[in-house]
């Protein structure tokens, strides 16, 4: 079996293990374990046995690997930790809680994540609790209308039935499954509507974690209408329909699209790095002299590439490798290489006049503002 795999599948099984022996102690040995839901811990545990497995083996190659390291070494560097953790606060507010980065590829893209992300946030917060055991609620002795929180067996707070508190808690799932059918109805306007996200969209990366996102909110709700206002009706059927709407999920979650939720935390590590390596020193072109990244950068990703069995070693020493060029010099070699072959064809007509480099190319996007992204862009549009 190969090393990687061996890992990840020892990082799997713990990681599973280790979440049954909380369930285990957390329920009270099982003791306020609800055997009923025993289906959706089983698709739980599933799950996260594939999403360590897969994440153990993300995180073992070469490229991402090398951003892993370098981004708690940068984190933790000497003289930066404080402005470390304070950017930390900032990223996570930002990129993670507020998903920025996607509000600047458009208003409603933005929205349309916020949403469903906060929607599926909400709802684990409520759902896992219960299912694990950890969390239940006891009517307070003597008094059938109000109930005590219970959380890994240990009595809490008490709050009345019908008291704001009570509301929210018993229709957090409610609201929650709005969120997300708002999400879900934003992003499937996108994919219907805008011809470049139909351009490149697949069935099982874009339209399918939608459908399953939009089938657990509805089914949920109509859970919510079947003991509310229709007395049970159906109640079972939903139920039924419900948990297989939302184990399909769980079992789906390790092999999709949606796989990136867990991967974005990481690139907090990554703006760490960029962060650091602009305020030290930088690489030059060394063909025009431009800086155009960090040295560490350019180290980084030529070693990376050999790692991966990629040599691109130039044979003029005084470049040395690929990786020393900057990008808008890398768009003119095509045309200086076709150039050199094109005078060869003329040479007995066309009268040589040398081998003087033309000017590097300025790219016609101006940058910030109309760029895909922005100012890392507009850097690397330097003329």
């Amino acid at each position: 079996m190969d090393r990687v795999v061996a890992r990840a599948i020892a990082w799997g099984l713990a990681v599973t293990v280790g979440l049954g022996g909380l369930i285990w102690i957390g329920s009270r040995r099982l003791a306020h374990f609800d055997a009923a839901l025993a289906a959706y811990t089983a698709a739980i545990l599933f799950a996260a046995f594939g999403l360590t497995y897969r994440y153990a083996v993300w995180l073992q190659r070469p490229p991402t690997a090398m951003f892993w390291r370098r981004g708690w070494e940068v984190f933790v560097r000497r003289g930066r930790l404080g402005r470390n953790a304070g950017d930390w606060v900032r990223f996570v507010s930002s990129d993670l809680a507020a998903n920025r980065f996607i509000f600047t590829r458009g208003r409603l893209r933005g929205l349309a994540h916020l949403l469903i992300m906060w929607g599926c946030l909400i709802a684990v917060a409520i759902t896992f609790p219960l299912v694990f055991g950890w969390l239940h609620f006891e009517t307070v002795p003597g008094d059938l209308e109000r109930y005590r929180a219970f959380v890994f067996g240990f009595p809490t707070f008490s709050f009345a039935v019908h008291s704001w508190l009570g509301f929210f808690a018993f229709h957090g799932l409610v609201w929650a499954s709005f969120l997300v059918i708002a999400g879900v109805m934003l992003a499937m306007r996108r994919r219907m509507r805008e011809e470049s996200a139909a351009a490149v969209q697949f069935f099982s990366e874009d339209f399918l974690p939608l459908i399953l996102l939009f089938a657990v909110s509805l089914t949920g709700l109509m859970l919510t209408a079947s003991y509310t206002w229709l007395r049970g009706y159906a109640f079972e059927f939903v139920a039924l329909l419900h948990a297989v709407t939302v184990i399909a999920t769980f079992l789906w979650l390790p092999f999709g699209k949606l796989f990136h939720v867990f991967q974005r935390p990481a690139q907090i590590g990554a703006r760490f790095y960029k962060a650091v390596g602009a305020a030290e020193e930088l690489a030059r072109c060394r063909r025009c002299g431009a800086a155009f990244t960090s040295l560490m950068h350019v180290e980084d990703l030529i070693a990376v590439e050999r790692q991966l069995g990629f040599r691109y070693e130039c044979a003029d020493p005084a470049i040395g490798h690929y990786q020393w060029i900057c990008p808008p010099c890398r768009r003119a070699l095509p045309a200086l290489a076709q150039g050199k072959l094109w005078r060869r064809e003329r040479r007995g007509i066309v009268v040589e006049r040398g081998e003087r480099l033309p000017a590097t190319p300025a790219h016609a996007n101006p940058g910030l503002g109309h760029g895909p992204l922005g100012d890392e862009d507009r850097r690397n549009f330097h003329p």
